[in-house]
């Protein structure tokens, strides 16, 4: 059954920390939550599996490549219109866990701005929910 405007769509984000224990940000440059810090992450292709569409998106956004272990949560992503309070974006998104990151860290794709950011110092704005995703990441990568 084909997706229709106005339902839930699947995402995925990708949770990775360095070896100093920072976590893997980018600046998104689309809608929704254009110019706020965020995960890595974007929907799957037809067919493609949770864990290739992490590598893909992290690899598209930031230049990074890293091993992709297993789900952490999954979360309801809202984003209200300002003027009406209805909803106007819905992602059920699922935080992949990945280690051992490798590759320079360089903003492309849809990313206006990537870097590595220790938890008692992440940039502003933020997204939502990125301290909460964070905090159950085990250690460094």
């Amino acid at each position: 059954m084909p997706w229709r405007e106005g339902e839930p769509r699947v995402g995925v984000i990708v949770a990775v920390r360095d070896t100093a224990g920072r976590i893997l940000l980018v600046r998104r440059r689309n809608p929704p939550s254009a110019g706020m810090w965020g995960f890595p992450g974007g929907k799957p292709h037809l067919g493609e599996t949770l864990e290739a569409c992490a590598a893909r998106e992290l690899l598209e956004e930031t230049g990074i490549t890293a091993r992709i272990r297993h789900p952490l949560t999954a979360l309801d992503a809202l984003e209200r219109d300002p003027a009406t309070g209805a909803v106007a974006h819905h992602f059920v998104l699922v935080a992949m866990l990945a280690v051992e990151p490798q590759g320079t860290c360089c903003a492309a794709d849809d990313a206006l701005d990537a870097g590595w950011f220790a938890l008692d110092a992440l940039p502003e704005p933020l997204i939502e929910r990125v301290r909460e995703v964070a905090a159950l990441m085990d250690g460094p990568g």
